[in-house]
């Protein structure tokens, strides 16, 4: 298991995320994204004055009063109930981790999480875990897109984090703010839209995290990519697809990727990247597992 230092503490006098700005602009973007045909209800055509549903129809598809709607809507959702919540969910067409975001956001302390003061640590076993891993990239990421463990085949794939400094072992940083991931995946866009929606997951379970609301605050100045996408408020969970990369050594690579989160600590997740046995991307993969970390130094062969 490689180095598993984290980044410094940010000052206490950081910014948190203001909650009832982030419920209200959640909602506001969910009902934007519906139209009338999408829920069964007329159009009007070129007489509506406002993208996607109006707050009188999402509060009759829920059930609620447009004033109760109203007041959710402007971020006051103290006292909303989870059957209400449901009942909009459902009208909104959200997502599994959509709906949990709206549920942390709306409840607020009754569903907040207090980010602990301590650095996460990664279990022993599971450094022990990695190391074993020999064919596969793998590494283990926390809150904030925090890169925490990794194991030789990801230092071979994603380039040796060992060497860079712990405050930039960290996915959106390196995702938005280094040319050389951006030319890593193939499909980088989609790359920064998972980074960011996984930070709204951390956001809606941690919105009075000073190191999360820094990290949004630093992102949004150096990167307008990252503006743009957060200001979509899209979140979703970590879990399982395709990624297309192009590594400086052996060309494009197909991967499978996987993620699976930690049993003791559920804001910790395991992810191993894997090619479908026989494949270029395998060779490519056996190839990379022979040079290790030194296969982001290597240049390719003319």
């Amino acid at each position: 298991m490689e180095d598993q230092a984290l980044s410094p503490t940010t000052p206490a006098a950081s910014p948190v995320l203001d909650r009832r700005a982030e419920l209200s602009e959640f909602l506001r973007t969910r009902r934007a994204r519906l139209r009338p045909a999408d829920v069964g209800l007329p159009d009007f055509g070129r007489h509506r004055r406002v993208p996607g549903l109006r707050r009188e129809e999402l509060a009759q598809l829920a059930g609620v009063s447009v004033a109760y709607y109203t007041r959710l809507e402007q971020g006051n959702g103290q006292n909303v109930s989870a059957e209400v919540l449901d009942s909009i969910a459902r009208a909104l067409r959200l997502t599994d981790a959509e709906h949990a975001h709206l549920t942390h956001l709306a409840k607020g302390k009754q569903h907040k999480k207090k980010a602990p003061a301590r650095p996460q640590q990664v279990r022993a076993s599971l450094g022990q875990l990695l190391d074993s891993m020999a064919g596969v990239p793998a590494y283990i990421v926390g809150r904030r897109s925090e890169i925490l463990a990794w194991n030789r085949m990801a230092a071979a794939l994603f380039g040796d984090w060992a060497e860079l400094p712990a405050a930039e072992r960290n996915w959106a940083r390196l995702t938005f703010l280094r040319p050389d991931y951006r030319e890593l995946f193939v499909d980088w866009e989609q790359k920064a839209i998972d980074i960011v929606c996984h930070l709204r997951m951390d956001a809606g379970c941690y919105p009075d995290d000073p190191r999360l609301s820094a990290l949004v605050g630093e992102l949004s100045v150096k990167s307008a990519e990252f503006r743009r996408l957060w200001a979509t408020h899209d979140a979703k969970e970590k879990t399982y697809g395709v990624k297309q990369m192009r590594h400086p050594l052996v060309g494009e690579l197909s991967l499978s990727y996987e993620s699976f989160r930690m049993a003791g600590d559920q804001d910790q997740a395991l992810v191993t990247y894997h090619a479908e046995p026989g494949s270029a991307s395998a060779e490519a993969l056996r190839l990379l597992a022979s040079w290790g970390t030194d296969a982001n130094r290597v240049a390719p062969a003319p």
